[in-house]
């Protein structure tokens, strides 16, 4: 494999994804492109399908009892949601358009979890009204779902209490160990108005072993929590599940080959910033091998202190089922020479590939479709600029290696970017359209079929 280009700069490619590759193939891009005469995303919702598949598998195959949801906040799209809803999973929600688009496209109340801080009280009323399960981050939202109750008798609360992770002791989100005592009680007291059903967590970063941990000590509240005539039956552990899109040797290159000098204008990012775009064990296999974990100071697998207890495990993954669900496509509007590369302007704004946006960059390398076939083959290194007035609207900062000369009307097509990427922080900046989302129903020998997607708003 050629882990560096010709110049030495260090490539980036992404691991193989045939059904990616059918669509660029089929030749429906450049229509797309012609069509919608904008930047647009694709969707490829078979690998959302193929991503619970495997979680649930790795449940089953661990003997563990769980429930998966699907963190929506990582894509605005309502594919994904109506393929959550067709599987049985669960979606995991923030905020009332969140609820409404998710009870919209087919998933049950009792299939949704609501997070997030400091919840409205409308939105902890539209919650019970509809069964959702609440995840409450302090003792005053628990009051205030209590509240709620009190004028619905007939219709429990359904709670999780937010746990504050002590390797993370400084997080605005959970409770600590005197917030939760106070909690508790106030389950207790609320009787037949609260069903507090056991805790939550989320951690930052992707280690394996501070999981295990945080979930084993939440089985031991589980426990103490039911001393007190709780159900306290289950935990969530949030997300965190990895993602890899690039093989272990063009990480490793990457790395080692990360100079400013290799990016537009000597832009500086520090590699500690950047998403560890590749790992040994992501998605499905990372729940496996956190089930397989023993946590500190315990003689068995979290699995089995799980099953000891009687306790379903409940998480809560955006990115990871999102793993080769879509790619971003602009198209080139002019090429710039600089000394020793060029400069690419497209149709759109870093604002729809969201990783530039918090001192950090998208690695992986985009993938060029050259309108000339006659192109000369070659190394053409260029960094890519955005349609706006803006010296910092960068898509891609690093300069890039492609294959032939970028020239105007080519495609760029950036991909797995379905996970946060594509539209966590999308905008009409300069009156600009948000690039529309389609679909792609088949993928294969036939031609590619697609669709606009449904998101209501």
């Amino acid at each position: 494999m050629e882990l560096t280009t010709a110049t030495g700069r260090p490539a980036l490619p992404v691991l193989p994804d045939p059904a990616a590759d059918a669509v660029l193939a089929s030749g429906l891009l450049p229509e797309l492109a012609y069509a919608f005469g904008g930047p647009f995303h694709f969707l490829l919702p078979d690998a959302f399908d193929a991503n619970l598949a495997a979680m649930r598998r790795a449940l089953a195959e661990a003997g563990v009892d769980g429930f998966v949801y699907f963190a929506k906040k990582a894509n605005k799209a309502a594919v994904f949601v109506e393929r959550a809803a067709a599987a049985g999973a669960g979606v995991d929600v923030a905020s009332a358009a969140e609820l409404r688009e998710a009870l919209g496209h087919g998933v049950r109340g009792e299939h949704l979890v609501l997070t997030g801080p400091a919840k409205d009280p409308a939105l902890l009323e539209l919650a019970v009204r509809h069964g959702v399960l609440v995840a409450v981050d302090s003792p005053g939202e628990l009051d205030a779902l209590i509240s709620v109750v009190a004028h619905r008798p007939a219709v429990p609360a359904r709670v999780l209490l937010r746990v504050l992770p002590g390797a993370q002791p400084h997080s605005r989100f959970g409770m600590n160990d005197a917030e939760l005592a106070t909690a508790l009680a106030r389950c207790a007291e609320a009787g037949d108005a609260v069903r507090m059903e056991g805790f939550s967590f989320h951690l930052s970063g992707y280690a394996i072993q501070p999981r295990a941990d945080l979930a084993a000590h939440l089985a031991d509240l589980c426990l103490k929590a039911r001393t007190k005539g709780l159900v306290a039956d289950r935990i969530s552990i949030g997300g965190g599940l990895p993602v890899s899109y690039t093989d272990a040797d063009s990480w490793r290159s990457y790395l080692a080959g990360h100079d400013s000098a290799n990016f537009h204008a000597g832009k500086s990012f520090q590699a500690a910033d950047f998403y560890p775009y590749h790992c040994d064990q992501p998605g499905a296999q990372a729940l496996a091998a956190l089930l397989a974990a023993r946590p500190e100071g315990r003689d068995q697998a979290l699995a089995d202190i799980l099953k000891g207890v009687g306790i379903t495990l409940l998480l809560e993954p955006g990115r990871a089922l999102l793993d080769r669900a879509g790619a971003s496509v602009f198209t080139v509007q002019g090429v710039k020479d600089r000394d020793g590369y060029q400069l690419i302007t497209v149709d759109g704004t870093s604002l729809s590939l969201s990783e530039q946006w918090f001192n950090s960059e998208y690695l992986p390398d985009p993938h060029l479709v050259c309108r000339d076939p006659e192109a000369p083959e070659g190394l053409y290194p260029a960094s890519v600029g955005a349609a706006t007035c803006l010296e910092s609207d960068m898509l891609t900062w690093r300069k890039i290696g492609f294959p032939c000369p970028p020239r105007t009307g080519d495609l760029l097509v950036y991909p797995n970017t379905a996970g946060y990427q594509m539209d966590s922080n999308e905008s009409p900046f300069h009156d600009l359209a948000i690039p529309p989302k389609v679909v792609i129903d088949r993928t294969g020998d036939d031609r590619p079929r697609w669709r606009l997607d449904r998101h209501f708003s």
